[in-house]
């Protein structure tokens, strides 16, 4: 049986204003995709290890918005929103992202799932409207967050297979 891999996901800086982030699945990527866009499912992954998933409203159409919601541990609310601008199911995501604890600062993000041999890459590319809003970003302390919830959402989509 296939077993989780830890903390492997890539951080890049290719641009200023961007973030692209790189992380290998040992799951198709239709259980990946299905597991970034089904809202029972974000509240396995999305939190780690780092609080509860409390809300995950998802209306996955062009125009349609999402929000994610978790009790962080130490009882405060973490919060992100935004709007679908391109669906191509089980390869291509693009959305906007607004950090409700920043509101004023947003990113469009691009998630494009690939596959071969039963694996699946995922990339995101998180494009910030200046660096500054990029270097906020980085310097957030996101990577930890965020390499919990992609252990955590590989083990969700293996759990489908």
């Amino acid at each position: 049986m296939p077993v989780a891999s830890s903390g492997t996901a890539v951080v890049t800086l290719p641009a200023d204003d961007q973030i692209l982030i790189t992380r290998e699945f040992d799951a198709p990527r239709h259980l990946v995709y299905k597991a970034w866009t089904t809202p029972e499912l974000v509240k396995r992954w999305w939190a780690g290890l780092r609080g509860e998933v409390t809300s995950a409203d998802i209306d996955l159409r062009v125009g349609g918005t999402w929000r994610w919601v978790m009790i962080a541990h130490g009882d405060f609310e973490v919060a992100f929103h935004g709007e679908y601008h391109e669906i191509v199911e089980n390869e291509r995501l693009v959305f906007t992202e607004v950090f409700e604890g920043m509101p004023d600062a947003s990113a469009l993000v691009t998630n494009s799932f690939a596959e071969e041999d039963g694996r699946t890459t995922l990339t995101m590319l998180v494009q910030h409207e200046n660096q500054e809003g990029r270097d906020a970003h980085i310097n957030s302390g996101m990577e930890g967050g965020m390499q919990e919830s992609m252990d955590a959402l590989e083990q969700v989509a293996m759990s489908l297979g």
